[in-house]
């Protein structure tokens, strides 16, 4: 694909997830709690460990769920002790709007691996880039698909988001919850360092770069096969 960017499958089951991790195009993983209420895990911890047993090789990203900053910081601690392979996702904020810069900054100096979530502006990159030790390998997630969702253009953002953490050689950005494959090129161009997909959007893989007009015949026989299995009759 000649491709720069590294891709991450989110999702929270187990099954997919080894399946990504067999194929080949993935560099990575995470997931969060709302990922994992939809594909039914009730026990966070043994859902955690039981894909660090079979993952061991590449990034694995688990999110904190409490809403009290310091509480949160135990649950990273927690979480990080789980394996190697460990990023601790933590919010940029809590549900009152309160930063978590302060841990973040604790956190990282300690060594820990984050993966902070939810920016959806510049202001949030560079304040959490001023909270990453210079010395720790971390995450920076950028919500790009969410700031498309509002009718803004996230590509100029993405690109300014990369050169704000030049100034963290050991920080990736992060192009969070794409919509389609186009997102994926989009992310690339800007210098993003990851992209995370859906089991969906990677089973659509396989579309990247086929021809306009061999994809035009899939699509007429599609609704021509559709129209026969239902008998349709005028």
């Amino acid at each position: 694909m000649g491709l720069r960017i590294k891709i991450f499958a989110d999702g929270a089951n187990l099954e997919e997830m080894l399946q990504a991790h067999g194929s080949g195009l993935v560099k990575g993983f995470t997931t969060n709690p709302t990922l994992m209420r939809k594909a039914g895990v009730t026990d966070y911890e043994r859902f955690a460990r039981s894909v660090l047993r079979e993952i061991q090789d590449m990034p694995i990203s688990f999110e904190v769920f409490s809403d009290d900053i310091e509480e949160m910081a135990r649950q990273a601690r927690t979480i990080a002790a789980w394996g190697k392979n460990v990023y601790v996702k933590i919010p940029v904020t809590n549900t009152q709007g309160q930063s978590t810069a302060s841990i973040v900054r604790e956190l990282s100096r300690e060594g820990i691996r984050l993966n902070i979530t939810a920016l959806l502006t510049l202001d949030q990159v560079h304040d959490v880039c001023d909270a990453l030790d210079e010395r720790t390998p971390a995450i920076v997630s950028l919500f790009a698909g969410r700031v498309a969702d509002t009718g803004r253009d996230p590509v100029p953002m993405m690109r300014e988001g990369v050169q704000i953490l030049r100034a963290r050689p050991l920080a990736e950005l992060l192009w969070a919850s794409p919509r389609e494959i186009l997102n994926l090129i989009q992310a690339d161009e800007t210098g993003c360092h990851i992209i995370t997909m859906t089991s969906d959007l990677l089973n659509k893989m396989s579309l990247l770069g086929t021809e306009l007009e061999v994809l035009s015949l899939q699509t007429v026989k599609m609704f021509h096969d559709d129209a026969a299995a239902s008998r349709y009759r005028l």
